[in-house]
């Protein structure tokens, strides 16, 4: 018995090691570092991104991102975005970074009307994006609301 028993215990330690908790997104997002550059086309300056070697690593791959749901004008839309703040301290009106938020390009609409701040978590393929000012820099493709 106690050697079935041990068995049992060293197969779960074992398991568990192979079994890999998602990654922190937000924690890695916040890795990205910001270089201000001149954009000719507009004649301004603008953030662009340094994205980490971990996060490069991750590109392609799906992942999910867990936040704060912040409403966009197209409400219609297969659009959502995520911030890891409460809108009131977003990227958009709270004077986070840039490295807070992820858009999520959906398959398809949400089921119900997602309120302002609810938190949802977005599972999809992690894009990079260095170049594109009138596009976020991390998106996630194919993606799904997955609603609690």
């Amino acid at each position: 018995m106690i050697k079935k028993t041990l068995t049992f215990i060293v197969g779960l330690v074992l398991l568990s090691g192979m079994i890999s908790p998602e990654p922190d997104m937000w924690a890695i997002f916040s890795k990205t570092r910001f270089i201000e550059k001149l954009n000719r086309e507009f004649g301004m300056y603008f953030l662009y991104p340094k994205f980490p070697d971990e996060l490069k690593a991750l590109e392609g791959k799906v992942v999910t991102v867990s936040g704060f749901y912040i409403p966009l004008e197209m409400n219609a839309s297969n659009i959502a975005v995520l911030s890891k703040f409460p809108q009131a301290e977003c990227f958009f009106c709270g004077g986070a970074g840039p490295e807070s938020i992820v858009v999520g390009y959906l398959k398809k609409k949400p089921n119900r009307k997602i309120k302002t701040d609810e938190i949802v978590k977005i599972k999809g393929i992690l894009r990079l994006n260095e170049d594109d000012i009138e596009e976020l820099n991390f998106i996630l493709q194919d993606a799904e609301i997955i609603l609690d």
